[in-house]
């Protein structure tokens, strides 16, 4: 793997969610060719713009090593933040990923424990007879513990959902909760419910990001297609939800790329970036 020329003074911040924005799922040819041609493309940004690149992602490092190999992708970003922005890596010249100590910091004063999310998911089913299904298939990482909530009625789940935001809170737990995107893996009709700490999360992420490279909001961009990345592309001066974002995420945001993936991406940033 290579790593994105890294700038010495950064005068732009660019973030992408991964799975079903940059890394499509499918690996269809045409669509894997626009991954290279981003991958290049992002490589001149960065040498001629002083452009750092961010994937800030549900997946953990592991996963995203995985689907670059199946992709055959070459560059790493500057930063990823993974498992839901709860670990946040700079990635050194040589490949290796560095933990940001204040970062690191932040997860560890953060109170968050797996006993209090396994007693808040024992309360759900005991006193409110909701059920959340833990997310074998993908295992448990680090400080992100993934469900899945199976919905009855609209009306219980409206319920249901105000019920875990809840308890949550009372227990100092964060919470990313969204509708499922079948295309990166999950079962349809259901919901992701992710316990993180308190103070983390994709929004969270891109806000430190942002401070930690000195960057002016005005020149920051975010890209990504579901729910769960919408409080990331509202933290910047320019978001996009690409053209194969789920109903649910444009339903919540009105900035859409033209074309899907990398396609979308290259439109955006070029048209940004005059080129």
């Amino acid at each position: 793997m290579e790593v994105i020329y890294t700038p010495t003074v950064a005068e732009y911040l660019i973030l992408f969610d991964f799975d079903e924005t940059y890394y499509p799922h499918e690996c269809l040819p045409e669509q894997l060719n626009m991954v290279y041609e981003l991958e290049q493309y992002l490589q001149h940004l960065a040498r001629n713009h002083q452009v750092k690149i961010a994937w800030v992602t549900g997946s953990s490092v592991q996963q995203l090593q995985a689907k670059m190999k199946i992709a055959d992708m070459t560059q790493l970003p500057h930063f990823i933040a993974s498992n839901l922005g709860t670990e946040m890596w700079e990635v050194e010249p040589d490949g290796q990923l560095v933990t940001v100590p204040s970062w690191a910091k932040i997860i560890r004063t953060s109170g968050f424990s797996r006993r209090d999310v396994e007693d808040l998911i024992s309360e759900l089913k005991s006193t409110f007879n909701i059920v959340l299904h833990e997310q074998t298939q993908f295992g448990q990482f680090g400080y992100k513990m993934n469900y899945y909530y199976y919905p009855v009625s609209a009306a219980k789940t409206q319920y249901d959902i105000r019920i875990i935001r809840h308890l949550a809170a009372n227990h100092g737990i964060g919470i990313n909760i969204n509708i499922c995107n079948p295309k990166a893996g999950d079962p349809e009709h259901a919901y992701d419910v992710d316990f993180i700490p308190v103070g983390t999360g994709k929004k969270a992420a891109v806000q430190f990001l942002i401070e930690y490279c000195q960057v002016l909001l005005s020149k920051t961009l975010a890209f990504g297609d579901s729910g769960n990345d919408i409080e990331m592309l509202r933290m910047v001066a320019h978001g996009y939800l690409l053209q194969n974002a789920t109903a649910e995420a444009k339903s919540c945001h009105n900035n859409v790329a033209p074309y899907p993936y990398a396609e979308g991406i290259l439109h955006v940033c070029r048209n940004f970036f005059g080129e």
